[in-house]
């Protein structure tokens, strides 16, 4: 007599052991769909666990280019940026730039560096980005460039606390931002609004650096900075594209930032 095995539920060969199909399928559902069944209803994976994981890929650059959060993840964006979780997490960054700072021996030349990002590194856009869905809509850089030209935009704490101890430290600060030249003005303005002074350079793009992926045009103000000179024995920022590329630092270290993406 010819041993039989169930249909769906098991597959086997005459040198394996039977294997339950189940846990297979069950997986391959929830990779594909976020969903589960069971008794012919669909289970969705909820969302908070789901959005975490979705952070987790973003903030380890494993997620790659992408344009606006997932519509199921707003909530939990919103949440995460108002709530103490981010204070933490920027706090803990903080922290550990702090501790690596303190292991430099600055030199007499004046030729130790740190390079700071701006947006959502030193100043937080929060209030501009509450009213737009928490980076749920497609950026709009008019109506970004009207919140710039505000001068508001606050200090994260963290990052404010950090930049004071470098100066007394003794590192020279860098401030490399993606903002243009003509915002110089106002960039300075909420700079000192929010409690930064005496940075070494502010450095923007100017009209050769306009269409230049972030991380080319970066990684070239920095290659700059080392031929002049400089060791840049930090930077901080909360892109990838801040920190990536060549003439990068000694140490980088990366800030939380679920709501947009810049490559």
């Amino acid at each position: 007599m010819k041993q039989r095995y169930p249909k769906h539920n098991f597959l086997a060969f005459p040198s394996m052991p039977k294997v339950s199909l189940l846990p297979i399928l069950l997986f391959y559902l929830i990779y594909t769909t976020g969903e589960v069944v069971s008794d012919h209803r669909k289970i969705r994976i909820d969302d908070d666990v789901y959005c975490e994981s979705w952070r987790f890929s973003v903030e380890t650059n494993d997620a790659g280019y992408w344009s606006t959060i997932p519509a199921r993840c707003v909530q939990f964006v919103q949440d995460y940026m108002t709530g103490d979780q981010y204070r933490y997490d920027s706090e803990v960054v903080a922290e550990n730039s702090v501790r690596f700072a303190k292991t430099v021996e600055i030199s007499d030349s004046g030729s130790d560096g740190w390079v700071f990002d701006i947006d959502e590194t030193l100043l937080s856009n929060l209030p501009y980005y509450q009213l737009h869905g928490f980076g749920s809509e497609t950026f709009d850089e008019e109506s970004f460039d009207s919140w710039v030209d505000l001068a508001e935009a606050p200090a994260l704490p963290a990052s404010l606390s950090l930049y004071k101890e470098l100066k007394q430290l003794g590192f020279k600060i860098f401030l490399l931002t993606g903002r243009s030249e003509y915002q110089r003005n106002v960039t300075e303005k909420n700079l000192l609004y929010a409690g930064f002074t005496n940075w070494e350079r502010l450095i923007l793009r100017g009209p050769s650096d306009q269409g230049k992926p972030a991380i080319i045009y970066k990684s070239e103000k920095r290659s700059d900075l080392q031929h002049e000179g400089y060791r840049i024995h930090g930077s901080s920022g909360d892109q990838w594209s801040d920190l990536l590329g060549f003439a990068v630092a000694r140490r980088s270290f990366k800030l939380p930032n679920p709501m947009y993406y810049i490559s």
